[in-house]
């Protein structure tokens, strides 16, 4: 007996230990699945910082119009008023290449968009040109790159005469595939336009510019201060007075293209409010307006509920209480640096209404600010000192909570909203990462889920187990049970190829089946029981569902046999037409129905599995002493069975929503993948895990996109872990209440 006791003590000890090292392996593997997550998240808290690199003596004369980098940061070309054309190092400073494109002065310089590195010369005999710099990369023998600078003239060595007389007091152009527009500023405040219409010369096979007359602007309200055209060449902003905006649309005739004045400074306050630089944007939709004030205000063109369009300020961001003196735009990102009076800069953000840094670096105003294409450097030089080159660390500034958590409103939209959408074609693609429509769809497709699995579930788990007759009972509840295995993927594909297309093309008698169907059995049910007692005895007792299968199985066939009978009568032959025109539902074929329908199929076996063996592990002396006492059957399932199986019905369920929220398969392949904010039962929708199966391979590692899917990720796995510890708490009172039943 006493080496009895010892091995079962050693036994015992054993299972001990080893269910201890089995529970916390679990909790160290949760917990470093948790921190592997939040440490790809982690990035996106981060906050901007910048480092002075080097310092540059003569890079920026006080002659210049116009500078900027190229790709790799290493070369900087400046155009200065003399009408040379300078390439320096970014580092030193120190002058590389030198080229004079035109004999005379310039007046004016300006870019298309910084990243196309095609530049506009506005001369004082009122001519354009037009070059582009470029840089071709050659390799020595110990593989040491040396960049070439270069300049040439993608439409002609030849300047084009815009103005008869004068010189060119303001400049800006947008080329394209099918043509160039210039439009200039006289010195005498007038605007002149014209275009140039590209052909394809099959002979030379080049492009040609076809010359079209110039043309006349209405003339402007007020002095103008500067002009700049939209990227598709359709709206022209007039910055005039310092004060105000005026708009013209060039796709209408010359005496109708006048939109109006907008007044972009506030003056009611007793400050006398200034506009001191303007810009576009990347992508040239969103003009930045810096103020005297030490803002600068974000607006673009939006259109009204009767379809005009007006020019309306969406944000503004505060650098300080001193006078904007430049703003410099990122050339792949929403964002911009701006500089002040008094030397302090400021890293901006428009999508994510983010102010990233505030900095000062001088003690003199900013002149210029030159922006690396990449955006991880800048060259900011100060009135009276030398440039220096300055390392930004900003990785992800489209990021915060405002973007990921509130309404934005992006450019060309007319009002604010939740939209996500990670990646377009265009390299002046504002992203759109707002994952609520992506929470709200996980939660939309599990409340569907939930409310065709939960009645179905818990209903059949309880007649199973308290009212069936046990002979029965050992073919369904295996049968449910076996549903369990089936793949999700063969469930995804079956609703989105089979079940979706079924349910468009019977719309009503579906919907029909979905109402009539639990009528029909209380019905059944209740005829049933208005039967003479000697008909409803020869059915042995427990085996009355069996009677209910021709109800249903009859119910499905008339439901949808009828459902082109009800669509003409009821629907005028187009259900789906008559919920989009009369009822203002949109209908699409993969949608919440077919989700709810598919998952709740898939849900069903986990809830009814585990209510079913909480319901029939409750003692069967409790039921028969509440019988004895006088109860119902009713009564006794109602006050006494389920208050006892309660904590196991309810980990059930939370087992069940925490499989719905997490199901990726089915909601890939069934929902149609559109990331909307809508209950619409009939519109698709988008979830977190299907949207990380769908974008995770394609994400550029260690960008914005791919650590918001670790978000993504990261956020399914609190939810879960907060559904599961709030099942199990409720559960462990539940079991404290009614464990002394």
């Amino acid at each position: 007996m006493s080496r009895l006791r010892k091995i079962r003590k050693a036994k015992d000890t054993a299972a001990t230990v080893g269910i201890t090292i089995g529970g916390l392996s679990v909790v160290f593997s949760i917990c470093l699945i948790f921190f592997y997550l939040l440490y790809e998240v982690m990035p996106l808290l981060m906050p901007a910082s910048i480092h002075n690199e080097s310092s540059l003596e003569s890079a920026i004369a006080s002659g210049t119009l116009y500078s900027v980098m190229e790709e790799q940061s290493q070369i900087g070309i400046a155009v200065n008023t003399n009408g040379s054309v300078e390439f320096y190092s970014s580092h030193t400073g120190n002058m590389l290449l030198a080229e004079k494109p035109l004999p005379e002065n310039i007046t004016v310089a300006v870019s298309e968009a910084p990243s196309k590195r095609l530049l506009g010369l506005g001369t004082e005999s009122g001519s354009v040109l037009l070059i582009k710099h470029e840089y071709r990369s050659t390799y020595d023998e110990n593989i040491q790159r040396t960049i070439h600078p270069s300049i040439s003239y993608p439409f002609g060595e030849d300047a084009i005469k815009i103005l008869d007389k004068g010189s060119i007091a303001g400049l800006a152009f947008r080329d394209d595939d099918s043509g160039l527009s210039i439009v200039v500023l006289s010195e005498n405040n007038q605007v002149y336009l014209k275009r140039f219409e590209k052909i394809e010369n099959f002979l030379s096979e080049g492009i040609e510019l076809e010359e079209q007359d110039t043309v006349r602007l209405p003339v402007p309200s007020e002095k103008v201060n500067n002009i700049l055209l939209s990227s598709d060449q359709r709206w022209l902003f007039l910055v005039e007075a310092n004060k105000q905006v005026e708009v013209f649309d060039l796709s209408k005739s010359i005496d109708t293209m006048r939109v109006g004045v907008v007044p972009v400074v506030d003056n009611s306050a007793s400050a006398d409010t200034r506009i001191t630089t303007s810009g576009f944007l990347l992508g040239g939709i969103s003009l930045l307006l810096g103020d005297n004030q030490g803002n600068i205000s974000q607006w673009f063109m939006v259109r009204d509920k009767n379809g005009h369009r007006s020019l309306e300020k969406i944000r503004e961001f505060s650098l300080s209480n001193s006078p904007i003196t430049t703003v410099a735009i990122e050339h792949r990102r929403k964002g911009f640096v701006a500089g002040d009076k008094v030397g302090n800069i400021g890293l901006f953000n428009t999508t994510a209404n983010n102010v990233a840094l505030i900095n000062g670096i001088s003690k003199s105003a900013i002149e210029y600010i030159v922006m690396s294409p990449r955006g991880d450097k800048m060259i900011v030089q100060s009135i009276g000192k030398a440039g220096h080159l300055w390392k930004i660390d900003n990785e992800h500034p489209e990021v915060s909570m405002t973007s990921l958590l509130k309404e934005v409103w992006y450019e060309n939209y007319d009002e604010p909203a939740y939209v996500w959408q990670s990646s377009s074609a265009s390299n002046d693609f504002e992203p759109k990462f707002s994952i609520m429509p992506l929470t709200f769809g996980t939660m939309k497709a599990a409340f569907y889920a939930m409310l065709i699995a939960m009645p179905l579930a818990i209903g059949g788990a309880i007649f199973t187990a308290y009212f069936m007759a046990p002979a029965l009972r050992t073919k369904v509840k295996p049968t449910i049970e076996l549903m369990e295995a089936m793949p999700t993927v063969i469930l995804g594909f079956l609703a989105g190829l089979w079940l979706a297309p079924l349910i468009e093309a019977n719309l009503p008698g579906v919907v029909s089946l979905l109402v009539l169907t639990p009528i029909l059995i209380l019905l059944a049910a209740y005829l049933w029981s208005r039967l003479p007692r000697e008909y409803r005895l020869r059915v042995p007792v427990g085996w009355e569902p069996v009677l209910l299968m021709p109800v249903v199985i009859g119910t499905g066939a008339l439901c949808m046999g009828s459902s082109g009978f009800l669509e003409d009568v009821l629907f005028g032959g187009d259900m789906r037409r008559w919920l989009t025109n009369d009822l203002g539902v949109d209908f699409d074929q993969r949608n919440s129905m077919v989700v709810g329908l598919a998952m709740g199929f898939a849900v069903i076996p986990t809830i009814f599995s585990i209510t079913e063996d909480a319901i029939f592990a409750v003692p069967k002396s409790l039921t028969f002493g509440s019988l004895a006492l006088g109860a119902s059957p009713w009564q006794t399932l109602v006050r006494v069975i389920l208050p006892t199986a309660s904590p196991g019905i309810f980990s059930a369920v939370m087992i069940g929503l925490g499989r719905a929220v997490g199901e990726t398969m089915i909601v890939l392949m069934a929902t149609g993948n559109t990331p909307i904010m809508d209950m619409n039962i009939f519109e698709g929708l988008r979830t977190l895990s299907a949207n990380i199966s769908v974008e995770m391979p394609e994400a550029e590692v260690a960008s914005s996109h791919y650590r918001i899917l670790f978000l993504s990720g990261l956020v399914l796995f609190i939810f879960t872990f907060i559904v599961n510890t709030t099942g199990e708490t409720v559960r462990q009172r539940l079991r404290e209440k009614y464990g002394s039943l």
